[in-house]
């Protein structure tokens, strides 16, 4: 019988003496990586939309066996309940990144909301072919819509943290982000040719360091100059490291090879989060210089308040 992952001697379990790290490197233990997703973990779209792309088959195995009018009616309802149906999907991934972040602009095109509109007029007009109720067939696209939207929730219709920042540094932060996060997900998915659950798990740790290090920046916009270079250059050269490595990885099993990418995602890591530490050090020196400028002014003005 098949089991799960996560026995004793598994990737995910103690570290083995072929793959131990060094004494004091941390690289390789078995910890619990932080959560830094604000309580919430990101969501599997695709699971939760999946069945919209069935309902349009529906309709389009209809047509084959209707009258022309019919045919039309109902392969125009397929493809309207298709395209609803990849909207809410992109609407779905949109709303996660969105909840992902402590500093997020709304999405640009309320993905679901049209999904909805376009899924709603599809089951209407398969409904009018079913039918020939023009009545009838508008209170069941109406219906259907309605129900799409109770299902999937509306899109994020206002921006989230954006109080008191400015927005053209808020949009260079939010483009600046998303292009690491490609880089990561370029990673992930390069080092899946290795077939090692270990290294995946390893480049899922070092992408923790990194999401930090985004969070901190989005917190504060005016960090973006001093991480640039890490959100780029840093993490498109881990990103060409991985690609480069799996593919040697994945056909000859080199340990030297798998050594040095794990030396430097530890490299990697340690200055991600060492970078993350100072950026949260100096808001808090600058803090406490406004803290301190403000209590100075207080005392100043004070006396003259009473007068």
């Amino acid at each position: 019988m098949a089991q799960r992952f996560g026995g004793k001697y598994s990737p995910d379990g103690s570290v083995t003496r072929d793959h131990a790290p060094e004494a004091g490197s941390g690289a390789g233990q078995n910890q619990p990586m932080p959560n830094l997703y604000n309580g919430k973990r990101p969501a599997r779209a695709g699971a939760r939309s999946n069945i919209l792309f069935l309902l349009p088959f529906v309709f389009v195995a209809k047509g084959f066996i209707s009258p022309a009018g019919g045919m039309l009616m109902n392969m125009a309802a397929g493809g309207l309940i298709l395209a609803g149906a990849w909207l809410t999907r992109e609407g779905l991934r949109a709303e996660g990144a969105y909840d992902l972040r402590k500093v997020a602009k709304r999405p640009a095109i309320p993905r679901k909301i049209f999904g909805a509109v376009l899924g709603g007029l599809g089951i209407g007009m398969g409904a009018m072919a079913a039918t020939g109720s023009p009545v009838h067939a508008g209170l069941i696209g109406l219906l259907g819509g309605a129900l799409h939207l109770g299902a999937f929730g509306l899109d994020p219709l206002r921006d989230k943290g954006a109080e008191g920042i400015d927005a053209f540094q808020a949009d260079r932060v939010a483009r600046a982000v998303d292009e690491a996060e490609t880089h990561l997900g370029a990673m992930k998915d390069a080092i899946l040719r290795a077939r090692d659950r270990a290294l995946e798990n390893r480049v899922d740790r070092f992408a923790v360091a990194a999401r930090q290090l985004f969070r901190r920046v989005e917190e504060d916009p005016g960090d973006l100059s001093a991480v640039r270079k890490y959100l780029g250059i840093y993490l498109m050269g881990a990103r060409d490291a991985t690609i480069k490595f799996a593919d040697l990885y994945g056909q000859n099993r080199d340990a030297q090879a798998r050594a040095d990418y794990e030396a430097l995602l530890t490299d990697l890591e340690t200055n991600f989060a060492d970078r993350s530490a100072r950026l949260l050090t100096n808001d808090a020196q600058a803090l406490d210089v406004e803290i301190q400028v403000l209590r100075e002014r207080l005392q100043y003005e004070t006396p003259k308040a009473r007068d």
